[in-house]
């Protein structure tokens, strides 16, 4: 299921961005601040080009790219592929 980022609360997401962003193998030798790979997730987020995915069998959230995530996912929340 797409959870909308504005559906959380503001701590919520911001605490859900950092463990996306230090998650094992999303540094690719980034030395970038925590702060400024949050900002990234969050603007890439903004710009709806990414989206959180919660998976109810496995009670994990992702971030994913939109055009990774399977269509069909896409639509059954309502929301554009695109």
């Amino acid at each position: 299921m797409i959870i909308p980022p504005e559906e959380l609360e503001p701590a919520t997401l911001t605490r859900l961005l950092e463990d996306f962003v230090t998650r094992d193998g999303t540094d690719n030798g980034d030395d970038t601040s925590l702060e400024r790979r949050v900002e990234r997730a969050r603007c890439a987020l903004h710009r709806r080009e990414a989206v959180i995915v919660f998976n109810p069998l496995t009670e994990q959230c992702a971030l994913m790219l939109r055009s990774e995530v399977p269509r069909e996912l896409m639509e059954d929340e309502g929301a554009s592929p695109e």
